[in-house]
């Protein structure tokens, strides 16, 4: 069945108009009408919406819609949280990294329960504490050593997402001050970006933490993020991540090598999605 198919049986068993259905997806009824005769397909990003409205699964609809696209599958995560954990034990103790043993339970606590955004294509669920122990895997991989970069990409978020003050963390004062710089505020107003990233920029723990974080979160931002938040994720890591890993790589050369890496695996990420972008 063509998803635009698919659509108009479900909207109809649900008694629904392409008015309502338009209305509650914030499109035109005239968008429905397209999809439903198979004029146009949905962007990939409203997905979600459409599927909670018409009580299916993203999954059954990427599926229909996949009939147009190659048969790819759309990978939510690439290692097992279990696995990454066994390995971040096993080096913290053959590096005698104590603040890094102890927060990768810590970290594993205090996102208990917390969730990653989801993939528009699939309704797979992965447990948040993926992105901090991937950090850390990766920076260890990158030839950093040191327990309190290491700790931090564990602990980055906790503050931010957990509601646990920097001052709370049972860890040393540099880890406490790089978590610190990394949160942004809940209350918003008055916040700035030029002076998060200027506070960032002048501590080297947080300031690589930071390029780990956003080369993670670029990598994967396809899969979850609508285009507009794309587009707003491009435009701050070019005015500052990427200006960012110059001052890493001058101010703080123990890092130079990771920079290279970090540095080229971001530019290549954003220049292939700004070509995906603007051939929609």
């Amino acid at each position: 069945m063509a998803i635009g198919d698919l659509i108009r049986t479900r909207r109809k068993q649900l008694g629904m108009t392409q008015e309502e259905l338009a209305q509650a997806v914030f499109v035109t009824p005239q968008a429905v009408s397209q999809w439903e005769n198979g004029k146009t397909a949905p962007d990939i990003f409203n997905l979600g919406a459409i599927a909670e409205v018409l009580k299916t699964s993203k999954a059954e609809l990427v599926s229909e819609l996949g009939a147009q696209r190659p048969p790819w599958v759309v990978r939510d995560s690439f290692f097992a949280v279990e696995n990454m954990r066994r390995k971040l034990k096993t080096l913290a103790v053959q590096d005698g990294l104590e603040q890094t043993d102890r927060a990768i339970d810590y970290a594993f606590e205090a996102h208990a329960g917390q969730l990653r955004k989801p993939s528009v294509f699939s309704d797979v669920q992965v447990p948040y504490i993926f992105h901090p122990y991937v950090m850390a895997c990766h920076a260890h991989a990158l030839g950093i050593r040191d327990d309190a970069v290491l700790a931090t990409a564990l602990l980055h978020d906790v503050c931010e997402d957990c509601g646990v003050a920097s001052d709370d963390l049972p860890f040393s004062d540099d880890v406490h001050e790089a978590v610190e710089l990394l949160s942004k505020p809940a209350d918003k107003t008055g916040f700035s970006q030029e002076a998060y990233y200027e506070g960032i920029a002048g501590n080297p723990t947080a300031a690589i933490v930071k390029a780990i974080d956003r080369c993670n979160n670029v990598s994967n931002m396809m899969a979850s993020f609508t285009i507009e938040k794309v587009v707003e994720y491009v435009d701050e890591t070019e005015a500052y991540v990427l200006p960012l890993l110059d001052t890493i790589k001058h101010a703080y050369p123990e890092y130079h090598d990771a920079c290279f890496v970090i540095k080229y695996q971001i530019y290549s990420t954003i220049e292939s999605v700004k070509a995906a972008v603007m051939r929609l």
